[in-house]
Parts: C-alpha cells; structure tokens; sequence
C-alpha cells in the first residue's frame, strides 16, 4: 500500500512539473488535476480504500470551498496566519501519526515535513475561509419550540429513533501532588537537557529524543505561532519575555516541567518550540491522593456534604468542577447535554455505574486518565433513563438539534444554489459521469 501511494504521489508532482490538468473551473478560480490527487493522496493515507470514484465526491468538496472562498473575498471574512499555522501543524501531526513516525512521512512524500508544509498551507487557508463563510451564512439560524414540534410530527409513530439507556453521572476527579523533594529529580532531567542545549546540541533533536509532549515531539517541539491567549499563563509569560533564538530556565505549568525557545515573533504572535518532562507520579503521593479521596468520600456520605459542593471544593477536573461535577457529552460541538448514552461512558466509569442505585455516590477507585494521569474518581449517579423511543418530554434537546440542523441545511441549500446559478462553472468531461457533480453542470449561467 505504501510504495503504491508513494507512486501516486510521484506521478502527481510529475505532472505538476510538466502540464498541469484544468479539471474544474469556478468563476475566477480553478482547481488543477495535481490539486485534486494530493486531496486523494490525504484520502489514501487516512487508512481508506483505493477508489477512483471517491474523487468525484473530493471534487464536489473542492468546488463548493471555492465557491465559498469566493464569497468571502467579496465580504472580507478572513483568517488570522497563527489559526492557519495552527491547523497546518493539527494535521501534520495527525499525518505523522499515520505514517507511523516523520521519517517515514518524509520518505513517503520524497520531501521534508517543512516543504510539505508549504504546499498544504494555502488549500489550507482555503478551507478555513470556507468553513468561516459557512458559519457565517448560517449564524442567525435559530429554530422556535414551534419549529421543534413540528420538525418531531414530521416522524411516523414507528419510525421514531430508539433511544439508548442514558446516564447523568457527576465525578470528583483527584490527582496525586507531589512534593517538592518528589519533583526534583523531574527538574533536574529537564535542567541537564538544557545546558545540553546550551552547549550546542540540537533542539529540535533532543526535544524529539526526551519531549513528552505527543503533539510536538515528532516535530522536534515545534508548537508553531500563537497568542498570549492559546497557552498557560506561566507558558505565555516566558514565550513573550525572550527574544528569538533565547532558551528560558526550567519552569513548571499544570502539564510539568517546560524548556522553551523562541524561533520568531510576528507583532503580537510567537512561533515557539519546547520540551516537556511530566513528573510521575510516586507510591507515597498516590497513598496520600487515596486519604484524601476516603475522608471526602465521608463528608459526602456520612457528612452530608452536596456532591456538587464537594466537586467544587476538590476536583481536579477543570470541565465538570464548576458544573455539580457533571460529566458533559456532546456528537456535536454546538449541543452539549448531561445525558451520556451508555455506550459513550468511558467502560471502567460504566462498570462502577451500572451496578449503582440512583442518587448514590460511589466509593473511591483508581483510574488512569487518556494523558496518562494516575488517580481517584468518586461517581455520582444522578439519572438513568431506560431505553425508550424518542419523544419530546424526554429528548427535546436532541430533536431541538435535529431540527436546527435541517434548518442550516435547508439556508445553505438556497445559497448555493442561488450562486451556483449565477457562477460560471466548467468540469472537465473525464468527470461528467460522476453523480456527485451533476447539480453543478445544470442551467448554470455560462
């Protein structure tokens, strides 16, 4: 599969190098043949099966950003260069990942990450106007009560959705603190690899060596451009104190131990890069964590302290603390809700809730968190809804969502087609056949 990619992506940069294909047109903006492969190529190492038809629905995509982005130049929406950098960097990683490591993108590219990085970041750009024209077209949408129960009476009695067994389940989430004598040997580690670098060594090489940071480490600790408002304050402070090519001292954020070093400062942007050590947690700090977690556990259920006051005294959990300790789910990041579908509880939260009684709290148990994090977590069962067909007493968020999202489909659907009418568009014959495309050959003004 992957010398078969790495072809693909070959006769691609040939073709660029001689004559490159116009396979769509669209008003002053045309998408190339090269384009619309790199776009398959991404497909490709997604994980996805080969399937020459998929480039039909890719082109559709293509044509619609275009006709977005052209929109937006006529309103002036634009995006900042740190959200473009950022959103490059987001997807190299995840390419990386992919690969299976940089080299091994960098030799199935035939290029550097850096040169790569280049030729993605204007369909980049592209893309997040186009999706910032959207939003816009779309934010006034709002849907009535009205529009809810009309949108949920256009269900048939047995078409209704099945809802899933949901739970409403509060946490007190506690991680270990070490002591200051438990964390020294952490800030020593990180102190030796700055004189290292100090002395000459590479940084970028020793951050990919030593960083645990997952999301930068494979870029030799690159975090790319941000502002005074994208990382922890302690972060910020150094990052905008140094000038370019300085290193910082040894500083301590929630995420552990930092080194940074500045490579470039753009007015109010800094492009830096750094090195990460989390300090792990001891036998001692998790007997200490566990005391902690039983005399809270006590003041909840012999005490009668609230659970929501005790989430806000003592959680660790900076989402649910301030919400009762609520745990939040959401399949769509404008809808939000307390009622988590069975099979969307973390499974080791789910074992220890499935044989709780309502309104119970339950002992403490350990845990280890996505981000490696050891701990304690109390459990509070405050609902469970049995499986039901869906209805408006119990779901109205859920179709309330529905509905707004037929509502956005439908405005979206009329201001296409209003500029598709009144665009000229023109799609190479090789993808007259494709399905996909047909609504954006017909009675076009041309």
């Amino acid at each position: 599969m992957a010398s078969g990619l790495l072809c693909l992506f070959l006769n691609v940069q040939a073709q660029k190098k001689n004559v490159d294909k116009v396979v769509a047109v669209l008003g002053n903006n045309i998408i190339l043949a090269s384009e619309l492969d790199q776009q398959y190529v991404m497909y490709l190492n997604q994980g996805n099966a080969a399937d020459e038809k998929v480039k039909c629905y890719i082109l559709q995509q293509m044509l619609v950003q275009k006709l977005l982005k052209q929109q937006a130049e006529i309103d002036s929406v634009m995006v900042e260069d740190n959200q473009v950098d950022n959103e490059v960097d987001r997807r190299m990683r995840y390419q990386i990942q992919r690969a299976g490591g940089q080299d091994k993108l960098e030799a199935f590219l035939n290029r550097s990450v850096l040169q790569y990085k280049d030729e993605i970041r204007p369909d980049v750009k592209d893309q997040l106007i186009a999706n910032k024209m959207q939003a816009k077209i779309t934010e006034g949408v709002n849907v009535t009560p009205l529009e809810v129960k009309k949108y949920f009476d256009t269900y048939k009695k047995d078409s209704l959705p099945d809802i899933n067994t949901e739970y409403e389940i509060g946490q007190i989430v506690l991680h270990p603190q070490l002591t200051k004598a438990e964390k020294q040997r952490f800030y020593d580690k990180l102190d030796a690899i700055r004189l290292r670098v100090k002395s000459g060594e590479d940084f970028g090489f020793l951050a990919k060596t030593y960083s645990e940071d997952p999301g930068s480490a494979p870029d030799g600790g690159d975090l790319g451009f941000f502002d005074r408002t994208a990382m922890a304050k302690e972060f910020t402070a150094w990052a905008f104190k140094l000038k370019a090519g300085d290193i910082s001292p040894v500083f301590e954020t929630e995420f552990g131990y930092h080194i940074l070093q500045v490579v470039e400062r753009r007015g109010e942007q800094v492009h830096a890069r750094h090195i990460l050590i989390r300090p792990q947690t001891t036998p001692q700090s998790l007997d200490r964590v566990k005391l902690h977690a039983d005399s809270i556990f006590k003041n909840i259920t012999v005490e009668k302290l609230p659970f929501s006051t005790a989430a806000s005294l003592y959680s660790d959990d900076k989402e649910s603390k301030y919400n009762g300790g609520m745990m939040m789910y959401s399949d769509n990041v404008s809808a939000r809700t307390t009622f988590i579908p069975a099979d969307k509880i973390d499974p080791k939260d789910f074992l220890v809730v499935d044989t709780m009684k309502v309104g119970t709290v339950s002992k403490p148990t350990s845990f280890v968190g996505q981000d490696g994090k050891e701990g304690y977590k109390i459990l509070f069962l405050k609902s469970k809804i049995p499986p039901h067909k869906g209805n408006l007493e119990q779901d109205y968020a859920k179709f309330k969502e529905k509905a707004q999202e037929q509502k956005m489909d439908k405005v979206l659907s009329e201001w296409f087609e209003k500029r598709r009418e009144n665009s000229y568009i023109k799609i190479d014959d090789e993808f007259k056949s494709c399905d996909d495309l047909k609504i954006w050959t017909k009675s076009t003004a041309n």
